[in-house]
């Protein structure tokens, strides 16, 4: 009897089912090899949930990086990639990378490697700050991805060399945008803060009044100088300057503080 190869559970997910199926079956062909394919990420997290409950965990997780997206067809390469479908429910772009994140948080231990129709800086970019341990073209050969499903496994980040000086380069300016970002939201006062991440988890003023225990006067005072400190001149403004400052939303499931006080009248927080 031969000794046992060690498998690497591969999961493919591409809503382009003929793409998804030609991927899965060369790779299928590999003797140390298990795959199995999604075709939205729901699904993905599905299949990724019921095999960590068999004890059959994913090792890696192929992602498409549009995916849902109507783009144009890939270039030729391998592996035939038609051009996107559309139908009921595909009511726009479903981002791919966002299905990185998903996966970083509910599976850290599966390795995600994205795949991509085309070499973007910033693409890859926001995909290695998802969680995503590799970037590859949907037209690399298959030696190619086996040696990134493989690398990642043994914790190696796989980009292509054409894109390295580009992701460089974002997240060195996405890391100055964050400090900058990080030093406005420290000149907020505590209770500027927690109406900050009020407004980060999409409450409205009256929410947050009801929330925090105070008027809906303060509050819109509390607004407006998280405005001016911050800079910024609406809600989404302020919310995208806090998300690239680090700042949370609110935990909606958890009662405000106890020591919070109701205010009546012209009492001030």
């Amino acid at each position: 009897m031969g000794v046992p190869v060690a498998r690497i559970r591969v999961l493919v997910v591409d809503d382009h089912r003929i793409f998804a199926e030609s991927l899965a079956a060369a790779l299928a062909a590999e003797p140390d090899v298990e795959v199995a394919a999604a075709g939205s990420g729901p699904a993905a997290l599905r299949c990724l949930e019921r095999a960590a409950a068999e004890g059959r965990g994913y090792d890696v997780l192929l992602a498409d990086a549009e995916l849902g997206a109507l783009a144009a067809p890939a270039r030729t390469g391998p592996f035939p990639v038609p051009a996107p479908r559309s139908g009921p429910g595909r009511s726009g772009p479903v981002d791919g990378i966002a299905l990185v994140g998903a996966v970083r948080l509910a599976r850290p231990s599966v390795r995600t490697v994205v795949l991509a129709e085309k070499d973007d800086p910033a693409r890859a970019a926001l995909a290695l700050q998802a969680g995503a341990c590799g970037w590859v073209a949907k037209d690399s050969s298959l030696q190619r991805l086996l040696a990134v499903i493989r690398g990642v496994l043994r914790d190696e980040t796989h980009l292509p060399a054409a894109l390295l000086t580009g992701v460089l380069r974002e997240l060195l300016t996405d890391r100055k945008h964050r400090t900058e970002s990080e030093k406005l939201v420290e000149s907020l006062t505590p209770r500027e803060r927690e109406v900050l991440r009020c407004m980060v988890a999409g409450l409205g003023r009256k929410a947050v009044a009801e929330r925090l225990f105070l008027s809906p006067h303060t509050v819109r005072t509390h607004m407006q100088n998280v405005l001016g400190k911050l800079g910024v001149h609406s809600t989404l403004a302020a919310v995208a300057l806090a998300r690239r400052a680090g700042v949370g939303p609110v935990d909606l499931e958890e009662p405000a503080l106890s020591g919070d006080v109701v205010e009546r009248g012209s009492q001030l927080a």
